[in-house]
């Protein structure tokens, strides 16, 4: 049997007794359904100032299933995994702890720190001194440390039943799903985008997908992979929508009549104005980008200023004083760096001197040139797809994508990850030509490689290998598919 104890969000805890209880009840809720797809028979119950998950299952996939999923939760800061004793005496507490943590503290330093709700003819304190006594006493080479130990010995106390602690587990913090308003995330696949969605999501809101498509049916291909995915993992409890709308006219029509440096700015107000409509018609009172004071021409104060000003819809900008390094760092934590640096980035190439102080006076004059039957045109032939959609098509999209584990006689294995990776990690296959070639060459580079051959793509998780596949099998290359190794 497991089970684990949720711990609420401090900022959960401190809120007026009608927002907790709504808050903990839809914790409760998104907890259920989403550890239910491992263990249809997990009980959840909310406690008030906690919630405790217990299954009947005991194998080491369930439980890491269990941890896993926990983790990914939005609103659990932490949860501890315990083992639950009746006990009629202070020893009995004692011995259950000695044989379920003696082992983490053999010549250790350690504390025991005991926590107790209930009426008792005992204080935290005189566990604490007893069962830490006890410890110093039986295991080898450990010793009490009251400050800064090797490790802390948790129990918890709860009327006739103690719970010790075997392992504590951190979450991804937040809000639960879904505890504040919807709002519409202007994703682009990168770092940014995905990052600003995630952060939503954690902080409760269902977040819903607004792709502008300036790159073709590759681009698409990949922000939907990368949307699917921050859903899947983060906030499949609840449906969301994702809608593209495709932006090349609008582009076009900015490169045609729009003075070179305005462009960029000129283009963000195009996107803030159909993002505002398609949020109006889907009844969504907020817009979402990843952008940060400075990181490029267009999100200096003056040209945010500038943005802002076309639409009364709110725009929230998450990462706003966030470093690209800080970006990068969170992306690799949840997951979708690889996605991101396999994402052509198409809104920066715009402008070749692009304004830095943008004026008011100036982007309207430019606007007036832009023929705006064209916008509203494009947000009209928007297409709304449910997420969870998204996944069967993908599959129907890369069909041509095959993957294999074997190889013929004349395949090849093209490892596209980047050189670092694959100095760290090289990838050699006794007999099997291996062509090293980073993803970010392929578009220039994979012409030159004999076109006799079949190239089966290479990378760590297959999905940059995927986009690359479907990326090449657009530009005319069919003798490609991607190499998933057993």
């Amino acid at each position: 049997m497991f089970k684990f104890i949720v711990k609420l969000h401090p900022e959960i805890a401190i809120k007026s007794k009608s927002v907790r209880k709504r808050f903990t009840k839809l914790l409760e809720k998104n907890i259920k359904i989403i550890l239910s797809r491992f263990d249809e028979q997990v009980k959840v119950k909310n406690n008030w100032d906690n919630i405790t998950v217990v299954s009947d299952k005991s194998d080491a996939q369930t439980r890491e299933a269990l941890i896993d999923n926990l983790k990914r939760v939005p609103g659990i800061v932490q949860f501890i995994e315990v083992q639950e004793t009746a006990y009629e005496s202070i020893d009995d507490i004692y011995q259950r702890t000695l044989e379920l943590a003696g082992h983490t503290i053999e010549n250790k330093t350690f504390c025991v720190r005991v926590k107790r709700n209930g009426q008792h003819d005992f204080t935290s304190s005189d566990v604490e001194r007893y069962v830490g006594g006890g410890l110093n006493q039986n295991v080898a080479g450990a010793k009490v440390k009251l400050s800064k130990p090797d490790i802390t010995v948790k129990i918890e106390i709860k009327d006739a039943l103690a719970y010790i602690v075997t392992h504590t587990h951190y979450g991804i913090g937040g809000f639960p799903l879904p505890s504040q308003e919807d709002v519409l995330s202007l994703i682009s696949g990168g770092f940014d985008s995905g990052v600003a969605t995630y952060q939503m999501i954690r902080k409760g809101a269902r977040t819903h997908f607004l792709f502008f498509n300036l790159g073709g049916a590759a681009h698409e291909i990949g922000v939907k992979q990368v949307s699917h995915y921050l859903w899947k993992r983060y906030s499949s409890t609840h449906k969301v929508k994702f809608i593209t709308v495709d932006f090349e006219p609008v582009v076009a029509e900015i490169l045609e009549n729009v003075e070179n440096g305005q462009m960029g700015v000129v283009l963000k107000r195009m996107m803030m104005r159909a993002g505002s409509q398609v949020a109006e018609k889907l009844n969504i009172p907020a817009l979402v980008t990843g952008e940060s004071i400075g990181q490029v021409s267009s999100q200096t104060l003056a040209n945010l200023n500038v943005i802002d000003r076309v639409t009364e819809t709110l725009i929230v900008r998450p990462l706003i004083q966030h470093d690209k390094a800080d970006i990068i760092k969170i992306a690799r934590e949840i997951g979708t760096v690889e996605m991101a640096e396999a994402m052509p980035e198409y809104c920066g190439v715009i402008s070749k001197k692009p304004t830095v102080k943008a004026k008011l006076a100036t982007i309207l004059a430019e606007e007036q040139k832009f023929d705006f039957d064209i916008l509203d045109t494009v947000v009209k032939n928007a297409t709304v797809k449910d997420i969870r959609d998204i996944e069967a098509e993908a599959k129907e999209e890369v069909k041509e994508a095959e993957s294999a584990s074997e190889l013929p006689a004349n395949g090849v294995i093209l490892d596209i990850r980047a050189p670092d990776e694959e100095d760290a990690n090289p990838l050699e296959i006794e007999g099997v030509d291996v062509v090293h070639l980073p993803f970010f060459r392929i578009a220039t580079k994979f012409a030159d490689l004999p076109q006799d051959k079949e190239y089966y793509l290479y990378c760590a998780k297959g999905v940059m290998s995927q986009l690359q596949a479907l990326i090449l099998h657009e530009n005319g290359f069919m003798n490609v598919k991607v190499y998933k190794p057993e």
